[in-house]
């Protein structure tokens, strides 16, 4: 019973520490969940985020509209558009 317990703790400081983001990449811009997408996917610059599409961002996990209309604004501010979406 113990060991299950010792078990259980190891597990969970493992997911813990798998699904942490790094970093200040958008903070305050997007939410957690949207951040720890990108971060998946190893994101972490609108240069890289610049080498997706719209779409492709949007079938991540933690996006949805409001989120991505944020981003877009942000990354319009910071003068670098999606792939396929320059202006």
């Amino acid at each position: 019973m113990i060991n299950l317990v010792i078990m259980a703790k190891c597990l969970n400081s493992i997911c813990a520490v798998s699904h942490t983001v790094t970093g200040d990449f958008l903070q305050g811009i997007i939410p957690m969940p949207a951040r720890r997408a990108l971060g998946k996917e190893k994101i972490n610059s609108l240069e890289k985020l610049s080498q997706y599409s719209e779409k492709e961002i949007l079938q991540m996990h933690g996006f949805g509209k409001n989120t991505m209309e944020k981003l877009k604004i942000h990354m319009m501010e910071n003068e670098i558009y999606f792939k396929n979406n320059q202006s």
